[in-house]
């Protein structure tokens, strides 16, 4: 695998898929009992916005640098708070140099009895990721593949929690691989909260991924996208989505009022778009 989030961490893929992440652990976070989280695509944990690769393309700079200077309404700020506060924690006076991957998002929410598992199978990351989560008790590296540990952390022990599912999305059939994914987990871990990225870029492959959901039969499935430019021919990426199982009662209303004003911050000018629509109710 050659994949290296580090080019694209801070992009506008990264402000939603992150953002949604911090709506769904405050939502796991007001309960008291303890959850786990299972990333099965974690990445390197915190990530140099001033290194070579994320200086090559610099992604951050339309994504997190652009939502870090807007200006939001009370209620957005609020919804968004989770996300930047973290954001902010690891950088000075709002000087952007180190984003967060998903684990350095979890991490923060976690309490003392909760539990993270993020797994990396790539060597580098994993060594980046070992190191970033170092010597916190709550949080277990596992060098796996993310397709199996899909498979073998659910359901968790504490019977309540999220499985994000993020693949790098580079190699083919990885839509088929998602759907199939998740019924197999589900089959495990039915009340289990689960939270699957995917990129938008070829149309064609979005709308087939989101029937093979359909088909499914599982029920309580949001389906959320942000999109930033109109699609292109040849395809490429265009918006960014997020498939969330079995999430919060209030999630839905939240992102109708987050979605539209990140589509606004994010997107090329007029060329916006957002959408949340259950591909199954109950």
């Amino acid at each position: 695998m050659n994949y290296r989030h580090a080019f694209h961490a801070g992009s506008f893929a990264d402000v939603f898929k992150h953002a949604v992440l911090c709506r769904v652990l405050a939502h796991l976070r007001a309960k008291e009992s303890a959850f786990r989280v299972i990333d099965t695509h974690a990445g390197a944990g915190l990530y140099d916005l001033t290194g070579p690769e994320a200086s090559r393309g610099r992604e951050w700079q339309d994504g997190i640098g652009r939502l870090m200077q807007a200006k939001l309404t009370v209620p957005v700020a609020d919804l968004l708070a989770p996300y930047l506060d973290v954001v902010r924690s690891h950088n000075e006076r709002d000087a952007l140099s180190v984003y967060p991957g998903s684990p350095g998002f979890v991490r923060a929410w976690l309490r003392a009895q909760d539990r993270l598992v993020a797994c990396e199978l790539e060597p580098e990351a994993f060594a980046a990721l070992r190191q970033a989560m170092s010597r916190d008790v709550r949080i277990k590296p596992v060098a796996i593949d993310g397709w199996t540990a899909l498979q073998a952390y659910v359901p968790p022990k504490e019977r309540r929690g999220l499985v994000l599912v993020d693949p790098p999305f580079e190699e083919e059939g990885e839509f088929e691989r998602l759907a199939e994914g998740l019924v197999k987990a589900h089959r495990r871990f039915a009340g289990g909260l689960y939270a699957l990225w995917y990129p938008l870029k070829d149309q064609k492959e979005r709308d087939g991924f989101i029937a093979a959901l359909a088909a499914t039969g599982i029920p309580k499935m949001l389906r959320v996208e942000v999109m930033v430019r109109a699609p292109a021919h040849p395809p490429r990426l265009f918006g960014t989505g997020m498939i969330v199982v079995n999430p919060p009662y209030t999630l839905a209303g939240e992102l109708e009022v987050l979605l539209p004003a990140l589509a606004a911050v994010l997107a090329d000018a007029g060329r916006g778009g957002w959408r949340v629509e259950w591909i199954r109710g109950e």
